[in-house]
């Protein structure tokens, strides 16, 4: 990570210098034939962006939010597959996949049998006991104390692997690498697009890849708003205020904690804006986030951490783009009742975000540096997410359309 934040510039000025942006006739669309709205959002986008009508690929799935990994795989998954092996056998073709309103958003684990179950049962009685034993330690066998910490660790792994959690994951994350043969279920695997991943060797990196975005949201009539406000913001500039809500001021320490690095990130992200003078710049690095009424014409931002309750700091201005660092900001974009960052966002009039459907562990988030750098040097929302985006079949999830570039007149 530390190599990221040193060469992202460079990084960024090798990419906007051989990439070329994704084209309309290179996405694919994805629609729910259960969900009516799924087709007409998905007509009113391909005619905006001019995607060929032969690029949809219709599906009929489930209507929740949440789908079986049986199910994903039967009534997502083979339907895409054969779509792009079809229409695409060299992979060279289609570079994005577009899932519209009614998709699913995450798949969740697999079912135990009962024998997992069992097991299950058995080590958490196993963790209970081991608890209880070092409570009533009271700490006086230092030695004892530390084997009992020793097996605690270990059980409470055994646990998370027997209760096979790590299998669960956004359809998006998923749907990204539809095309790779096999690959382990079992946690997240490395991005290879990912600028921390260039010029090193990493393990079980995938290679065929399709980024993944999603034109969604809590109605219908928010991801035509999307759709407007992207290219109208296109041809006008993005223009407002860049909001980057730290924790703690930044002093330059060497030896970080991974929560003092990501903070450091988001330091370096108002750094970024700051030094493009493409807007004014606010960088709060008070604990305290930033509260109502505190950040009017929000055009950029990122800031944490307000787990799942959305704070009402914002004003946001046509075309923006933020996201929210916390655990569970992306769990549901439809329920009324959820305050998570996500969906009340775009309800506010975000044009594009970002976040997890489940825990995805701080590693797992963009580094905003990279992000925002990367829209700022004049790249498509997709391009910038993959660059940013560590791991592929794990929990993240794009919301915004892909071909949005917001300082296209760079």
């Amino acid at each position: 990570m530390m190599f990221i934040a040193s060469l992202a510039i460079l990084i960024f000025m090798t990419f906007a210098g051989v990439s070329e942006a994704i084209a309309p006739d290179q996405l694919v669309i994805v629609v729910n034939n259960k969900v009516p709205e799924s087709l007409r959002l998905a007509r009113y986008y391909m005619k905006k962006r001019n995607v060929p009508q032969q690029n949809i690929i219709q599906i009929d799935t489930s209507q929740q939010e949440q789908i079986d990994r049986e199910e994903y795989e039967k009534q997502i998954a083979a339907p895409i597959r054969s779509f792009l092996e079809e229409n695409d056998p060299e992979g060279s073709r289609f570079k994005c996949i577009i899932l519209m309103y009614g998709v699913p958003l995450r798949i969740a684990p697999p079912r135990l049998s009962i024998a997992e179950r069992a097991l299950v049962m058995e080590l958490k009685l196993r963790i209970a006991e081991l608890k209880e034993k070092i409570k009533t330690s009271g700490g006086k066998d230092q030695h004892a104390v530390t084997i009992l910490k020793e097996r605690l660790s270990s059980t409470e792994k055994e646990l998370l692997k027997a209760t096979k959690t790590l299998y669960g994951a956004s359809v998006d994350s998923e749907i990204a690498l539809v095309m790779e043969k096999e690959y382990t279920l079992e946690g997240w695997l490395p991005n290879r697009y990912f600028i921390g991943f260039l010029g090193n060797k990493t393990d079980n990196m995938p290679n065929k890849v399709i980024p993944v975005s999603r034109l969604d949201g809590p109605s219908e009539e928010t991801v035509y708003r999307i759709i407007d406000d992207s290219i109208q913001t296109e041809k006008t500039g993005l223009i407002g205020t860049a909001y980057f809500d730290a924790r703690w001021p930044d002093k330059g320490d060497k030896n970080l904690s991974s929560y003092q690095f990501y903070d450091r990130l988001i330091h370096n992200a108002a750094h970024r804006v700051k030094i493009s003078k493409k807007m004014p710049v606010v960088l709060d690095e008070k604990e305290k986030l930033l509260q109502p009424g505190e950040a009017p014409d929000a055009a950029l931002y990122c800031g944490w951490y307000s787990l799942g309750k959305y704070v009402d700091a914002f004003t946001w201005v046509k075309g923006a783009v933020g996201f929210h660092i916390a655990s569970s900001e992306c769990t549901t974009l439809k329920s009324r009742t959820s305050t998570v960052w996500c969906k009340i966002m775009l309800e506010k009039g975000v044009a594009a975000t970002l976040g997890p459907v489940a825990e995805p562990y701080l590693q797992a988030f963009p580094p905003p540096d990279i992000f925002f750098g990367c829209l700022l040097d004049g790249q498509s929302l997709i391009d910038c997410y993959t660059l940013s985006a560590p791991f592929w079949s794990w929990q993240m999830v794009l919301i915004g359309d892909p071909l949005y570039r917001p300082f296209k007149h760079r």
